[in-house]
Parts: structure tokens; C-alpha cells; sequence
């Protein structure tokens, strides 16, 4: 059985964890952060731009996922 397809909601979410993680590292500037992330934009299908709106309209959830924020477990 196939796994079902990502929703872009969860591409998005799963971009933004990735980019907010080198950003705390503060590798987002690096060549190798680089080569992942446009990686990861063009296997997902997703513009940049749309990562960035994510990630400043979710910052909490995403935090969340990162151990981060009042929403971490």
C-alpha cells in the first residue's frame, strides 16, 4: 500500500521545520542549507516565498515541532 500523498499544508509545515532549524543554528546562509533547502523546495513542489508566509503564520506550531514555544511536549 502506497503511503497517501503530503496535503500542501503539511509540505509547507514540513519545509518551514527544516528551514527554522538551520535558522537557529544560524546556518540559513550557508551553501549547504542552501543546496538542502532548494532541495527540498523543488522535490516538494513549494516556492520560498510560500515557506516564508508559512512560517509567519504558523511560527508557534512550528517552534512547537522544534522543542520549542508553549506548544512543545
Amino acid at each position: 500500500m502506497a503511503p497517501r500523498p503530503k496535503t500542501k499544508q503539511e509540505k509547507l509545515f514540513s519545509a518551514a521545520v527544516l528551514r527554522r532549524s538551520f535558522e537557529l543554528r544560524g546556518d540559513e546562509h550557508r551553501a549547504q542549507f542552501r543546496f538542502v533547502y532548494e532541495g527540498v523546495l523543488r522535490d516538494l513542489e513549494l516556492e520560498a516565498a510560500e515557506v516564508e508566509a508559512y512560517l509567519a503564520a504558523h511560527a508557534p506550531e512550528v517552534e512547537a515541532a522544534l522543542g520549542r514555544g508553549p506548544k512543545a511536549r
